[in-house]
């Protein structure tokens, strides 16, 4: 489970690249289904890494990007976890997300400022 309050897509707006945050209507936090592995590199370190899954599009987030992640609901959180089940891999319901664009100072992780998730003005 990979918790997260937001997800970020890249649309275009009035000719260049805009970045959008997608978030749960009642904007509480979220799972998205994940993968993960440890691996050895070649100088011996283990590394954990990890990976969202991603399924086509729902109404809201199709108008910027193809796809989006799993976003499981709680009482599904159980589920990903034991199996892995697959029928879990389909797009959140549409009506319970918002979407608004933000500040493409976003793209950068050089950049960390909490004002980044406010709404652009107009």
């Amino acid at each position: 489970l990979i918790l997260a309050d937001s997800f970020y897509e890249w649309g275009i707006s009035q000719g260049r690249k805009q970045p959008f945050r997608f978030q749960l209507a009642n904007q509480r936090p979220f799972t998205m289904a994940g993968i993960w592995e440890a691996w050895t590199s070649p100088d011996g370190q283990v590394i954990n890494t990890c990976a969202i899954i991603t399924t086509g599009a729902n109404e809201l987030v199709q108008v910027i990007h193809h796809r989006m992640p799993v976003i499981l609901s709680p009482e599904n959180e159980q589920r990903w976890l034991k199996s892995g089940d697959r029928q879990l891999l389909r797009p959140y319901q549409a009506s319970d997300m918002t979407c608004y664009p933000v500040s493409q100072r976003v793209n950068s992780p050089q950049n960390d400022d909490p004002t980044f998730i406010l709404p652009l003005d107009g």
